[in-house]
């Protein structure tokens, strides 16, 4: 299940005109292997496909990258990895090995990004890692000195979680009862894992906790428990599929809560088209300071190129990180893949998201939080970088 694109008609034609073997060297090829189908194919559609599409548009139509003296254009060799680490192994080995790509760009989601590391840093391709939440980045980055971490770790945005509902219960607009429930996979315990000492740690009270299998289609029953239970929040470390089903219960079943925390797909703009109005007030993993003028032009940009509204979390992160990789190309003046690692480690790139200087590869500034407000999903909880908004009660569904 291959696909190869390349935009870059005018060079191709040009090559025609110059000795065999002179085109090849002006066009840098990229692989990348991510979901279309399976569980994450909508989360890859939304975050992950476009940006890199968006990406390509505009380094070809600026005439490539400088890599030294020459101009470069992109082309893209993509696999669809169906949304299964084995399937995304046998993509980065082929990507490597037979169709010989210079780079290698990130895969989509913390489980794919962790199964295929050992593979990528095997063929020596920096590893540049948006759609990965977890607290092994310190350890990742030792065992693959090539991979770096961009979205931030698992703690980070537990913190974020517990420091935007004590500020509803702060202002006494929420109490100490919690409902917890999460995806039983990577992701859900990590986050589980370092969220829930975190809530205890400050004062709320968990009446109710569930995991769930990666998958679950009917969520009823964990809503129904979790309603039972009479919470003043409701936290849950989700993924796209998932959110949207639990936010669609609490809605028919009524869970009325303060504050609502849903996990990844919560920042899509479906799930704001989805519920409506309903969508006001729900907070859920990432957000954007939607008014840092960088980030409202990339929106422009993503929107009048890739055709659809970015996300509002991992989209632009997204493009940071291949912001990095282009400018890490051109700083380094070669497509020698070893001298590209050591300039990401060691330099500092301008992006979308701001300035991105890794420490022992991890990116420290995060946004953790975001809610909904009239139509945009704000920042309201961050490590190191400007949020756009504090949190406020959820309305009443």
């Amino acid at each position: 299940m291959k696909r190869r694109t390349l935009f870059a008609t005018a060079v191709c034609a040009a090559g025609l005109l110059v000795a065999p073997g002179a085109f090849a060297q002006d066009v840098l090829r990229i692989g990348a292997s991510a979901p279309k189908t399976g569980p994450l194919g909508g989360g890859g559609a939304v975050t992950h496909w476009p940006n890199i599409r968006l990406w390509m548009h505009e380094i070809n139509e600026a005439g490539g990258l400088q890599v030294g003296d020459r101009r470069m254009t992109i082309e893209l060799i993509e696999y669809d990895d169906q949304t299964n680490p084995e399937i995304a192994i046998q993509n980065i080995q082929r990507l490597a090995t037979v169709d010989n790509v210079d780079f290698i760009v990130t895969p989509y989601s913390t489980g794919i990004n962790v199964a295929t590391a050992p593979m990528i840093n095997q063929h020596g391709y920096p590893h540049i890692t948006t759609s990965a939440a977890t607290d092994g980045v310190v350890e990742f980055a030792r065992r693959w000195p090539n991979s770096f971490w961009m979205l931030g770790t698992a703690s980070q945005l537990g913190e974020g979680v517990v420091q935007a509902f004590s500020q509803l219960r702060d202002a006494g607009d929420i109490g100490d009862r919690i409902a917890l429930v999460y995806v039983g996979d990577a992701f859900g315990q990590e986050l589980v894992t370092a969220a829930k000492p975190q809530l205890l740690e400050a004062g709320f009270d968990i009446v109710y906790e569930a995991s769930y299998p990666f998958g679950t289609q009917d969520v009823a029953p964990i809503v129904a428990a979790a309603k039972a239970a009479e919470p003043d929040g409701f936290i849950a470390f989700s993924y796209p599929g998932d959110t949207f089903a639990l936010t669609e219960q609490a809605q028919i079943q009524g869970l009325e809560v303060g504050a609502f925390y849903t996990g990844v797909g919560t920042a899509f703009p479906g799930f704001r088209d989805r519920f409506g109005d309903a969508s006001e007030g729900i907070m859920g993993i990432g957000g954007v300071n939607a008014e840092d003028p960088k980030v409202a032009d990339y929106f422009a940009r993503h929107q009048e190129i890739a055709g659809s509204e970015p996300d509002y979390w991992a989209s632009a992160t997204t493009y940071a990180g291949l912001q990095v990789l282009a400018q890490a190309i051109e700083q380094t003046g070669s497509t020698d893949k070893a001298a590209v690692i050591e300039t990401i480690k060691n330099g500092t790139f301008d992006t979308v998201i701001g300035t991105i200087d890794f420490i022992d590869n991890v990116n420290p500034n995060v946004w953790t939080v975001g809610q909904w407000r009239d139509g945009k999903f704000v920042a309201v909880a961050a490590d190191g970088i400007s949020v756009g908004a504090d949190p406020v009660v959820k309305p009443a569904w």
